[in-house]
């Protein structure tokens, strides 16, 4: 079965949904981006390992890794193999060195795991094609706004503006941009203090 890598972005707040967030997966090697709608839980989770928090106590997914590595148990790979009514499904493929299972898992769960390990996520191309936005490569120069002012230039307020607008507009992946910048700031404002 063909399967195609995917490489997880970042995630964003979803306005359309109260609670909810997006979580952004990239193509390896091609133009689609998937959004995956998650859960509050699942997204501090991701989010967490995104920006390498580590939390005072374990967290559920951190207390999986804790128990697989206790068992010698090995991810070796999430893969989301059908979308169906708005839902994405996915199974963790998990070995000791003796036996192979695959075990079914939320996708957002599958995820947070695959990002404490290391661990390869993939997909189908239907999955691809049915889901994935495609989105031109674009030259990896900064994001400049009309009067060539760069976004690093804005307030934090006017960026967390523009990034809701990104996200209504379902253009995650500048969303996830201007994220990555506000955190910047916020951290260095955290700083300076």
């Amino acid at each position: 079965m063909d399967k195609v890598e995917l490489k997880v972005m970042g995630i964003t707040y979803n306005p359309v949904q109260s609670g909810a967030y997006a979580l952004l997966l990239r193509e390896v090697d091609g133009p689609h981006r998937i959004p995956i709608v998650v859960g509050v839980a699942e997204a501090q989770s991701i989010a967490m390992r995104l920006e390498n928090v580590i939390p005072p106590r374990p967290m559920s997914h951190d207390l999986m890794i804790s128990m697989f590595h206790a068992y010698g148990i090995s991810l070796d790979e999430v893969f989301i193999y059908k979308f169906s009514e708005g839902i994405f499904m996915s199974e963790l493929k998990l070995s000791n060195g003796e036996r192979e299972i695959s075990l079914d898992s939320r996708t957002s769960d599958a995820i947070a795991l695959a990002l404490r390990t290391g661990t390869p996520i993939y997909t189908t191309p239907e999955i691809v094609k049915k889901t994935g936005i495609y989105m031109e490569e674009k030259a990896e120069s900064p994001i400049v706004h009309k009067k060539n002012r760069k976004l690093e230039d804005f307030s934090v307020d006017e960026l967390e503006e523009r990034m809701q607008r990104y996200v209504e507009q379902e253009d995650y992946e500048l969303a996830a941009e201007i994220q990555k910048i506000i955190k910047k700031k916020n951290a260095s404002n955290t700083e300076d203090k």
